[in-house]
């Protein structure tokens, strides 16, 4: 999200620029997995203590990898933005070098900065155990090859493994500005559920299943034209989809199954998890001002 763009906070929560927001993600999403296939599984990068040898390191390379860089990024600032999640503990992390920016406030920082709320950790094991195995198998027995499990290219694999880690982490962490807008629209819906917490009543306030059967569609189609190829003269080659994973690119069932299966639900976790802390710190006399509109 662009937070420096002088914008009012009240644009920069509507429901129709966040949901701009998240379409360029599932772009972002799309292409990245893509170019993560065309390596193999490469269990051993994800595996603890593996490569303590060179690296005098007890967690596995994809985690140093992910200290590596989240250390520069925590040097420029990144970690600052309301909109992102490191994996690596912030304790561990540097300090910026140079000055945080003056953002608007657009969350509810005792919510947003809930442990609760980050689930970085689930997102690095959902995508380990059952997104890196299911793109790096299907790619290849679709090409009628044997599934390589291990092809050495451990740094090129874990550089695709932390940029869409990121984004994932990025359109999941989401929910949050989607919970508060929501909850800024109409928020004597939503506190009697806080007060007296109910989670399944806040997941029922902001769950549209229309919205997310379009999103599995779009997702679809996005993942078809993103796969398709090219003659020489430009022309789009018209490519059945069970063939797309035969041509080197991603089966479209692996990216609708883990946005029905993990991104969705975790999404979903995000914002039931930010409300039920929304009101944490707030005085007594902006909840009763609230529950009179």
């Amino acid at each position: 999200m662009n937070f420096t763009s002088g914008a009012e906070v009240t644009e920069l929560l509507s429901l129709d620029h966040i949901r701009n927001q998240l379409i360029r993600l599932e772009d972002t999403i799309i292409f990245l997995l893509i170019e993560r296939a065309q390596f193999a599984y490469n269990k051993k990068i994800y595996q603890p203590g593996a490569f303590k040898d060179e690296l005098n390191f007890d967690g596995s390379w994809l985690e140093w990898f992910l200290f590596e860089i989240e250390s520069f990024h925590a040097k420029a600032r990144r970690y600052t933005s309301p909109d992102e999640h490191a994996f690596t503990p912030l304790e561990k992390l540097p300090q910026p070098i140079i000055k945080p920016q003056s953002l608007p406030s657009l969350l509810h920082q005792p919510a947003a900065k809930h442990p609760s709320v980050n689930v970085n950790s689930r997102i690095l094991e959902f995508y380990i155990q059952h997104i890196v195995p299911g793109i790096t198998s299907s790619t290849r027995l679709a090409q009628g090859k044997e599934v390589l499990e291990d092809d050495g290219n451990y740094g090129s694999a874990a550089t695709r493994d932390v940029e869409v880690l990121q984004a994932l982490s990025r359109r999941i962490h989401f929910g949050m500005f989607v919970s508060e807008s929501k909850f800024l629209e109409a928020p004597h819906d939503f506190i009697p559920h806080i007060l007296n917490p109910n989670p399944e009543a806040l997941a029922g306030l902001i769950t549209k299943p229309a919205v997310e059967a379009k999103l599995l569609i779009r997702l679809a189609n996005k993942a078809r034209v993103y796969g398709c190829e090219m003659d020489a003269d430009g022309k789009v080659i018209e490519v059945p989809d069970e063939e797309m994973a035969a041509r080197g690119k991603i089966d479209l069932a692996t990216i609708v199954s883990m946005y029905k299966d993990w991104v969705i639900p975790l999404t979903k976790d995000v914002e039931v998890d930010y409300l039920l802390h929304r009101l944490d710190g707030v005085p007594q006399s902006q909840i009763d001002g609230w529950m009179k509109r």
